[in-house]
């Protein structure tokens, strides 16, 4: 054993570093990459997601300001009427409707970001 401090070894402990495999490592992310069946099945799943939300917001759109010309042309004489629920009533949810929209985009995105990156078979 060296008594000079300059040779002295330090050894140091830490966790344990993942080795990269080739035989047993599953990457989707070179799945997407290389825009195999898989990938594209990974892609897609993605893209249903996000439609699916898309046609929700879109279908709550319809519904909320869908009767509105119905509810205009039954009181015609109703001026403030129309003003007062076009001006104040209708944003407040549709400022609600677009922050859940992205609000759920953004989990899609992270769920699938997720899914790729973080995914790894036993071997």
């Amino acid at each position: 054993m060296p008594t000079d401090p300059a040779e002295r070894r330090v050894t140091v402990t830490g966790p344990p570093r993942r080795s990269r495999r080739t035989s047993g490592y599953y990457r989707p992310r070179t799945e997407i990459d290389e825009q195999t069946t898989l990938g594209h099945t990974y892609v897609r799943s993605l893209m249903r997601s996000q439609l699916r939300v898309a046609v929700v917001v879109f279908a709550v759109l319809v519904l909320l300001i869908g009767p509105l010309p119905l509810v205009f042309a039954a009181a015609p004489q109703a001026r403030r009427l129309e003003w007062l629920v076009l001006g104040f009533c209708l944003y407040a949810p549709l400022i609600l409707l677009a922050r859940w929209y992205v609000r759920r985009a953004e989990r899609n995105e992270k769920d699938f970001v997720r899914l790729v990156e973080d995914h790894e078979l036993p071997s």
